[in-house]
Formats: C-alpha cells, structure tokens, sequence
C-alpha cells in the first residue's frame, strides 16, 4: 500500500509538471484539431445582412467541418443559400432569397481530422428584433396637485431588449428630478405632481441598439388641477358655494409605489449586475437612502443612481448576497422595505480550462476540469464529441470526476477530450486535446536575435522551444565553462534567462540548448546592454523683451550605437509652425519673440530604447529703453529677530532679501527641534509677502530654531540663517490618545490599545499612559495600571466575553491630560458550550429539505453569534443501500437563524445532519444526529442505447439501466419514428417496456428507411430524460436488382393499366347512379353519424386526422408540423421551432428528445406561421453532453 502511494505521488509531480508547462505543437507536426475561432454562445444577427457563422480551426492534417442545427445534422449541400468558407468551417448565409428568421435556431460546429475531433459552443443563432409600438388611443390624464402618478411605458419586446428614455415634442429629454424618475422598467413616476408638470408631450421611445432604430409611443397628456382654482371657478355658477375644500394640499408621509410589501427577494448571477430601486409617492418629496444589513456596500462595484432611487453593483460575488433595506423619508415619517438579495453562479473555471497535452509514448499526463458554480455545477466528459463512456475503452485512461489521468500512454492514443461543466444557469464547454508523440527538440525563438537593453533595467532572452518529450533548456554564455543558473540570472519554466540588472558586463553571446533522450538544439541568442540617454544641461527660465531673440540650451549624452532624435514641445503640444523656430543639435531658438511664445517649452531625447526629458518657463516683457531686467529667485531674508516671548507663542520679525524684479509673493517659515528631531525642519506656516512679522504658536517643551524661505514667481530663496533657539516650558498633556479599542485575543483576556503621542503632543519629559477599566454594569470602581514605552495592555484572568468600560489618559512629569472618554470593548470570546436543540428536518421535495433548530442561548454563545453551520452527508441510495463515501458538506447561515434550507440534494437517498453554533472563535458541539430521506425522483437517461443486429425489416436494441436512478425504476418507454432524406420524420409508435427488460427486437421496419429511437426510464414520480439513437438498416444488393426488374416488367405495367382501367369504369357508374337518385342513403348517414375516428385535425386535442383512430397512430406531441410549414406562436412559447426544421418541441438544444413532456399542439394556426418567437431561456439545457453527438 505505502508503494502504491509513493508511486500515485510521483505521478502527481509529473502531471504538474506537464500541466504547468502545456505547449503550442508547431504546426508542421501531427496534432488534433484546435478551435481557434468561433461565433459567440448568443449570436444576434441583423436581418438585413447576410449571417456569418463563425468556426475556425487548426490541425495537422487540416480538419474538415460539418454543423449541426437544432440537435441534428445540418446538410450543407442541399441548401443553396449556404455556402462554407473554403479551408474554414464559417458559414455564409445568402438571405437574398429567403427570410433571415428561416435560418435561426442552435448551432454547433465539428472539426475533426485523423487524430481526434473538436467541438465548437452551442451557438444561438437569433435575429434582432425591433418591432412597431401597437396602436392605441391614450386618454388624458387629469390628476389633482400633489397625489402620485404613473406613465406607463410598455414597449415593444425586442432582441435585444430596448432602451428607454421620456422626451417631448422638440426631442429634448425631459427634466427627470428626486420627485420624477424613470423606473428599470421604463415607467416614468411622480412621487407628487405639480402644476407646472401639465403638458400634453409626454412621449416614451424604445431604441433598439441592434438595429439602430428607434419608436415611438403615442404622447401622452397630463393635466393637473388644482381644487382651489376649481373652486373659484365654479363658485361663480353656484352663488359662491365652494364645492370643494379650501384645506391646502395634505401632506402625507412616504408609502413606496414600488417594489410592493415591506420586503421582497431578487436572484442575481455571480459576475453580473445587480440593480435594485425604491421609488416612493409622499408630500414633501421623500428622500431614498440605502444600507445594506449587517455589512457594507462594496465601495468599487457600488453607485447610485437616479437620485438614490437605484441602487447598482457591478460584477457580483458570493459575498453580495444579503439584506439591502431602502428608506423614504419626508419630515412626516419614513417607510422602510427590505430586499432579500441571493447570488447563483453560472459555472466559471477556477484555474483556467484544462489545457493541450503533448506527450511522448510511455509518459504520464492529467487533464483538469476544475470549475465552480452555484448550485454546484456537474461535470462530463467527451472524448472526440462522443460522452466518455461510449468511446472505446483505454487502459491508459482513468477518469475522476474532474480529472483525466493517463499512464504510459502510447502511439495512437491522441484524441480531443471534452469538458462540459453546467448547472442552472449555464454551462463551460472547453476542448483540450492529448497529442502523443515523439520529437526530438526545436528552439522556435530565431537564431541569432538580438536584444537590447538599457544598463540598469531588466533583460530577458528567449528561449521558447518544442520537442516530446518536454526538452530540459540549459544557457550557456560565450566559453561555456558553465551553465547560467544562479545570481544574476533566473531561469524561468518556459526556458526564458532574465537579467534582473544588467550590467554593461552582461552582453555578449548567449547559447541556449534545448534537450531530451532523442537529441538537442542549440540556438544562439546576443545580448547589447546600453547606456542611458541623460539630460545633462536642461533648458532654464527664460524672461526676455519682446522683438528680442532666446535660446533654450538642452544637451544629451546617449549611447554612441543609438541614433537620438530631439524633439521640442511648446505646452506639451507641437511648435508652431514658424520659421521663427529654429531647433539646432542641441538647442531651440526662437527670434524676434512675441506675447504669444510665452509658454512652458519641453526637449525630449528619444531612443529606440530610452529617452529623457526637460522643461522651462518663457515670459516676455515689453522691450524698454533701459536694459533687459533678468528675473531671478529673490534672496534669502536676514536679521531674524524673536519678540513678544511667550509659554506657547512667539512673535518672528525678519528682513526681506532682494526680490530681484520679480515680487515676493508669501514667506514660508520652517522650524526644528533640537530637542526631539535635530537637523529635521518641518513647516510651520505661511505669510503674505507683504508682512515681515509672524505670530507663531508653539507647543510645551520643544527647544525651536526657526528660518524663512521667501517666494516669487520665479521660485524658492535659499533659507535664511537661523534664528536663536527658543524653548518653550514642559506643561501636561493636552490631549489623550486616540483609538481606544477594548478586544480579546483569549478567552480569559482583554487587550486595551490606543495610538500613542507623538513627542510633539507630549508637552513634556516622562510620558506615560494611565489605563483603567471596569466591567460595564458590574463594578462601580475603576481598575488602573500605568503603562510606558507602549500602545496596549492585556488584562488577564477576565470572564469570558464580557463588556468592559475602557479609559486610557495620558500622563507626563507636570501633570494629567483632561479626562479621557469612555470606550467600549469586550473581553476574549470562546467556542459556544451548546448544541443547537430540537433539530428536526422537513423534507420538501426530492432535492431540497428545511432544516430547524432552536437558537442556542445567548448566555451560551460565549462570543459574538455568527451564525450556523449545517454539517451534512448522503450516507447511501436507498435503491443501492451501499454506503457512499461522499465528503461532508457545510451549509453556513450567517446570523441568527432558526431554520434554513438544504438544496441540491440527491432522490431516494439517506442524509445524516448536525448543527453547530459558531462565534469569532469557532465552532460549538454538534447537536445530535438526525436523518431523513428524500423521496423518489425522476430517474437519469439510461446509460447506453445501441443498436445490434440490424435485417432487413428489423432489427434488436439493447439498453442499460440510468446510473442514477433516483428511485425503483417502474418500467421504459421506447418511441421509434423513422426520418426521409428530408429529415422529416413520420408516425412515432410508442411500446411500453417492463422494468426487468434490456432489450427488445422491432420487426415490420421498412428497409432502407432511417429511423431514430427515443428510450426513457419511468419511476412513480415520472419518466426521465430519454437517449436517443439513430441507425439506417442496409439495402439487401439482391432485393434492390428485385426491384428494379419488378417495376420493367411487361406483366407489371399491363396489370396496372388494368386495375386504373377497372378504377374508371366504376367512377363512371357511381356518377351515373348519382345523377339519377340525388343523395344515395350511405351518404346521408355519413352526413348524420359522422365517424369520430376520422374526423379532420383538431386544435384542442392536437391530433390528425389519419392518425387518430387509435392510440398506436397518434403522432408523438412535438413531432413535424404538417407540410405547409405554418407554425402558431404561444404568447409562453420559447422553444426553438420558430429557428430548427425539426418542429415544434421535438428536441432540446443538447438534441435530447423532450416531446412527450412539452405542452406544445402537433399543429398550429396558419395565421401567424412568420411571426416571430421570443428567445428562448439562456439557462435551458445547452449544457448537455448530446450536444456533441
């Protein structure tokens, strides 16, 4: 056992090591094919271009193609309107000669050549839809002033869905405010009206962004009145009786007009957007808040908009679920709704999709389809579009749920393997192929390459390479008296040599070899280290009289083997184009200078490696007859003088230095402390360049040196000479530290922190800290401790989560800081002592129970109540009674829950559960095992459907039982219909099967007829899912000679001119009959009694005619809709017949056969056979694995 152990390690060491190093296979070598590209999953075409189907693939040989539609295979050849790309598998759709929405439905593309078989995504085809608004005759609508209002929208439905937005007649959008807002639904809301919102322009338009086009709903208009207008006015018919109150407007308090109910709950899928809103009516307007229970709002990912009325994350996670409650308030009160938020995730890869494996004969490798979802995603496998466990058998391969191990693998065994991960809400389909063969190395990098880099920055050189088995890359550098391997250089996975500092001693010629046991290659790669471009004389502030000339100076040293360029820029734009300009090798000149060249100019030295850069100020001056002012920085002030001395202030008097025709525009005085921060000045404060006197405030106990820099435009002055020192007295603290907090870090202790003062705020020697605290309702009395040289103190020997009472006050030699603030805190938590009690289970179908508990007692949580975790496993199927050995899941709730509910669990199966109480610490005891059952499901598909023994006129089919049969299986249902040519099928005949049958034998077939098989399981809860099959029984060469002599034969031709002869004669008499006695009897009867069994198709009981007299010739619901083509579209219909040929609801889109559950008629109305369908759901099964057969 220990042996077997350490040999699945060493495999495990191989395998990462392919699956970290998986690469390209040159293209001149044997290799499956690669999908390269391809449509996306939901494919929205415009019906006025032509439709490109997108499938590109690479291969050695080039793979060939072929599509199917809807489930089965899509004949390219006979369509005339389709044409594929040559060398690609893209096809082009003419839509000159036929309707765009003819050629909808679910598609998926093959490429497949001699060393496997690659498969594309389910591709929803779908045209865009923009239809017309109905029409309608809209009222106008008369509200009184100050109640709430409504516009409905109701836009056409569209593919894609429009956007909304409210404009008048004049296409101005209209004023949208706290009190009028546009809903997510398009609906424009009044918390309250005014008079002034009376117009009759109220107009809702949907633009179709596929399209580009845009409708328009009919205005509507809005008249609002008001009852004391009204009241005068017909006051004067009425002998001035007010039929209306004079009382003003009520105001009333907010009540939301959506959502409906204090609280709601809305699903969202992890990495979409979630929006929510809460719109209220009210008098004054309400104001919307949010707040999120028990959390915060992920700052990035959340906004708020239309006036705080939406409130939308971006990029959902797990961690968003939750409680959002929104609030609208007015001065009146505030209503509140709650909205139960839960996130679900379509499946998403956790390490990226299983990648490429090239591996030589006899070597390990792995496959790994590693990917997550909520619920918790299935996943499949295929090998060469065929499920895994149809595909031959492989010694070499082993399959574990999200893995694929092969040893010693050999010559042949190359194939494509299928990842199909899916939930609910989606599905990941990643193709990964396994290419066994042996090659001697290849270095892919070119030979003799050259890099160059700048001294001091990084280097890396490439070595990328090929070979089977995986080549081992070694440098070497000029002599090769070693491998480089070590301090500078890194050698990384994929053979790349980084120099993380290079160095001038660094270049020169590197070799590469790559190697393995068929051989090595070398290739040789040359290195150049450069030196850096370097401003080294920059262009300086330039002030000069207009009419005169400037030079900006601005020289640069680079590396001799670059060819420099030198731009100049003027305001970090180019020079004007003027011949005024002048740029030289190393300097700008600019002549005859006017107002408009006073800018900021900037030279950039560029490299093809490098550059650096450099800027100055220009200003220009109006030229005057006495010569040119220079502009310089002003000199430092002198004479620093220290008055007015005080305990915490000081007055600073100093001189002013030349300003150097530039005015001073503010003095900047500077300090240092000699006492705590010798030879550190820090900034004190600013004046007026006008003053030359300053109050300065100062704190106890620092010995200060002060010094002035003075400012004008051209920059700072040197500092000015020191001031003498000036020391104020010690005094007690002012202040007392910050950041009380009170934790435990045991159970038994209590941690007091603060950030302590900084010697500025000490105010004086021997700071230290007085820490008290006291249990909070407890003790009256406080404890205290001095504390130095610290920022925390543990109190030991303290109860278990309690509330403490924290001060902390600063002390020094000269006295106490005022009298600190209270701060609260707990003491350290513990696991909980109890179990949860009474724990029980409700099942509530066959894969979902509701657990309850009773909260344990707060005395007993011992910390701060986090929630519950569910521990729960399937102990084994009641069909099989065999234990599984299924890890054990947990379900957390966070908060205090009483109840909560177990999805995702298996039919017929035994679960055992425990509940635990958790807190900051961890985990409480189990509460006492319980177990329950799930009742019987639907069973699986079954596992296999073949075909065996095919004759002429019959043929065997063998089955074998669903894997999971989620119940006692009762019996199967085989349906069996044969298909033309055309694809179009016939009557479907139904046979019941018992639930001990394998196999049955079918006579009476039609030879040369292709027919397809639809098997499924049944338990008392239903019938499953049903596998399919298809076979074409192979024309006997003898019979078909038969039957062409037969139909040459004289005596067959003679005898069927008789019998048409013999057919005529008695037409000829009936109609002589008929002409003398009027009505024979029979008919009349007919008339009467007419037979039920041969009456015309009916629409309520979907059935035709000549199939209707007994139930054998009923035709499958979901099969061909009658040859004229016309399709009914339901207003809930979302099934894909309006895009496939093969019906309505025959086939899912994984090309399963789900008929018999649709709720669709076998035949529709021909009124609506072009209307369009709406989309079908993007969370139906598209995941499954049919859909590579």
């Amino acid at each position: 056992m220990m042996e077997r152990r350490r040999m699945d390690a060493a495999l495990l060491v191989v395998f990462l090591g392919h699956l970290a190093t998986a690469l390209e296979v040159p293209l001149d070598l044997p290799q499956p094919p690669t999908i390269t590209n391809q449509s996306p999953r939901d494919y929205i075409i415009d019906p006025r271009e032509n439709i490109i189907i997108h499938c590109e693939a690479k291969g050695n040989p080039h793979p060939s193609f072929s599509w199917t539609r809807n489930g089965t295979h899509f004949d390219i050849d006979e369509d005339s309107n389709v044409n594929m790309r040559p060398h690609s598998g893209t096809l082009v759709v003419d839509i000159s000669r036929e309707k765009a929405e003819h050629y909808e439905g679910l598609y998926q593309c093959t490429a497949r050549n001699k060393h496997g078989t690659a498969v594309s995504n389910n591709i929803f085809v779908r045209q865009s839809r923009s239809p017309l608004w109905s029409k309608e005759k809209i009222k106008p609508i008369v509200v009184q002033e100050g109640v709430s209002l409504v516009l409905p929208c109701r836009p056409p439905v569209g593919l894609p869905p429009p956007i909304i937005f409210w404009m008048d007649n004049n296409f101005q959008r209209l004023p949208q405010s706290s009190r009028v807002s546009q809903s997510l639904n398009g609906d424009l809301y009044f918390s309250n009206v005014l008079r002034e919102d009376s117009r009759n322009d109220y107009i809702c338009y949907a633009r179709f962004p596929h399209t580009q086009t845009i409708q328009q709903k009919q205005p509507i208009t809005v008249k609002v009145i008001n009852l004391d207008a009204l009241n005068d006015t017909m006051a004067a018919f009425y002998n001035d009786t007010d039929l209306f109150s004079e009382d003003p407007l009520e105001e009333r308090k907010p009540a939301f007009l959506i959502p409906s109910g204090p609280s709601s709950s809305k699903m969202v899928l992890r990495g979409q957007v979630l929006e929510m809103e809460c719109i209220a009516d009210g008098l004054p307007t309400p104001e919307i808040s949010w707040t999120k229970v028990s959390r915060d709002f992920p700052a990035k990912r959340t906004s708020f908009l239309h006036y705080q009325k939406t409130l939308r994350i971006v990029n959902v996670s797990e961690s968003d679920a939750g409680d959002y409650r929104c609030t609208a308030r007015n001065r009146l009160g505030s209503v509140h709704h709650t909205i139960h938020v839960s996130v679900k995730a379509a499946p998403y890869w956790l390490s990226g999709p299983p990648r490429n494996l090239v591996l030589a004969p006899g070597e390990n490798g792995v496959l790994t389809c590693r990917a997550s979802g909520t619920p918790k995603p299935t996943i499949t496998w295929a090998m060469n579009g065929i499920p895994i466990e149809n595909s031959p058998k492989d010694l070499s391969r082993k399959v574990e749920d999200d893995t694929i191990i092969f040893t010693d693998v050999q010559t042949g065994s190359s194939a494509v393997y299928q990842c199909n991960v899916s939930n609910d809400y989606g599905y990941l389909l990643a193709n990964a192929f396994v290419n066994v063969l042996s090659e001697s190395p290849r270095v892919l990098t070119p030979a003799n390459k050259v890099y160059q880099v700048v001294k001091n920055h990084q280097a890396l050189m490439d070595c990328a390479s090929f070979g089977s088995p995986m080549p081992r890359i070694t440098w070497f550098k000029e002599s090769r008296s070693s491998t480089l391997d070590g301090d500078p250089y890194i050698l990384h996975d994929n053979g790349t040599l980084e120099i993380h500092v290079a160095q001038g001693r660094h270049s020169g010629k590197y070799t590469c070899v790559a190697q393995n046991f068929l051989g090595n290659y070398e290739n040789h790669i040359y290195l150049e280290v450069k030196e850096p471009t370097r401003i080294l004389k920059q262009p300086e502030y330039k002030v000069v009289q207009r009419g005169r000339s400037v030079v900006f100076e601005c020289k640069v040293k680079h590396d001799p083997s670059l060819t420099p360029i030198m731009t100049w820029l003027k305001d970090d734009g180019e020079l004007p184009d003027d011949e005024r300009f002048i740029v030289d090798l190393d300097s700008l000149t600019i002549t005859d200078v006017t107002e408009n060249d006073v800018g900021v100019y900037t030279c950039i030295m560029n490299t093809t490696l490098d550059h650096d850069s450099a800027s100055a100020e220009l200003t220009v001056v109006e030229a005057t007859p006495t010569p040119a002012v220079v502009y310089e920085k002003p000199d430092p002030p002198t004479d620093l003088e220290l008055t007015d001395q005080k305990k915490r202030s000081v007055q600073l008097t100093w001189t002013p230095g030349d300003e150097h025709y530039s005015p001073i525009h503010k003095f900047l005085i500077q300090y240092e402390d000699s006492l705590h921060h010798r030879g550190h000045w820090h900034n004190l404060t600013e004046v007026p360049g006008t003053k030359t006197t300053a109050h300065l405030k100062l704190s106890p106990y620092v010995h200060y040196t002060f010094r002035v820099l003075a400012v004008n435009a051209v920059g700072f002055s040197h500092p000015s000479s020191s001031s003498r020192i000036y020391k104020t007295e010690p005094a007690a603290p002012d202040e007392n530290p910050t950041g009380v907090k009170g934790f435990g870090t045991q159970h038994d202790n209590l941690v007091i922190s603060w950030k302590p003062l900084s010697d500025l705020q000490s105010n004086g020697p021997g700071l230290h800290y007085r820490v008290m605290w006291r249990q909070q309702g407890v003790d009256s009395e406080w404890t205290t401790v001095t504390v130095a040289n610290n920022s925390q103190f543990v109190v030991s020997g303290t109860p278990t989560f309690v509330p403490y009472e924290i001060k902390v006050q600063a002390v020094n030699d000269h006295g106490d800081g005022p009298e600190p603030a209270i701060a609260h805190g707990y003491s350290g938590e513990d696991l909980p002592l109890a179990a949860p009690r009474n724990v029980q289970a409700m099942v509530r179908n066959s894969t979902l129970a509701e657990v309850h508990w009773d909260p344990v007692l707060p005395k007993h949580t011992r910390g701060h109540l986090k929630g519950y975790k569910v521990y729960y496993r399937r102990e084994y199927s009641i069909h099989k009674h065999n234990p599984h050995h299924v890890e054990e899941q947990i379900l957390t709730f966070s908060g205090n829950h009483s109840h909560g509910m177990l999805p995702g669990l298996h039919p017929f199966s035994r679960y055992s559960f425990n509940v635990r109480a958790y807190n900051g610490k961890g985990e409480g005891p189990p509460s006492l095992t319980q177990h329950f059952e799930t009742p019987e499901g639907v069973p699986g598909a079954p596992t296999s459907l073949i075909v065996t023994n095919p004759n002429l006129d019959s043929l065997t089919l063998e089955w074998s039982p669903p894997h999971d049969r989620n119940g006692h299986i009762t019996g199967y249902t085989l349906k069996y219909q044969p298909v033309n040519n055309s694809n179009e099928v016939g009557p479907v005949e139904e046979l019941a099967l018992l639930a001990n049958e394998t196999s049955v034998t079918l006579f009476n077939l039609k030879y040369s007829t292709r027919y397809k098989f639809y098997l499924n399981a049944k338990t008392v809860r239903g019938a499953g899912p049903a596998i399919s099959q298809e076979v074409v029984p192979i024309i006997n060469e003898a019979v078909a000679s038969r039957q062409v002599d037969i139909a040459t034969q004289g005596w067959f031709i003679g005898l069927m001119c008789a019998i048409a002869l013999l057919i005529l004669i008695l037409l000829i008499i009936c109609f002589i009959q008929r002409n003398k006695g009027g009505k024979y009897p029979v008919k009349e009867k007919e008339d009467a009694h007419t037979d039920p069994e041969f009456q015309p198709m009916k629409e309520d009981d979907c059935t035709f005619g000549e199939y209707s007299d007994n139930e054998d010739h009923k035709p499958l619901k979901g099969s061909r809709t009658p040859s004229n083509g016309t399709v009914k579209r339901d207003d809930s219909d979302d099934s894909l017949v309006d895009y496939g040929e093969g019906g309505d609801g025959q086939f899912n889109e994984d090309g399963s056969f789900i008929g018999q559950y649709s709720g669709k008629t076998a035949s529709r109305d021909t009124g609506e056979g072009h209307e369009s369908s709406e989309a079908p759901s993007p969370i139906n099964a598209m995941n499954s694995l049919n859909s590579f057969v």
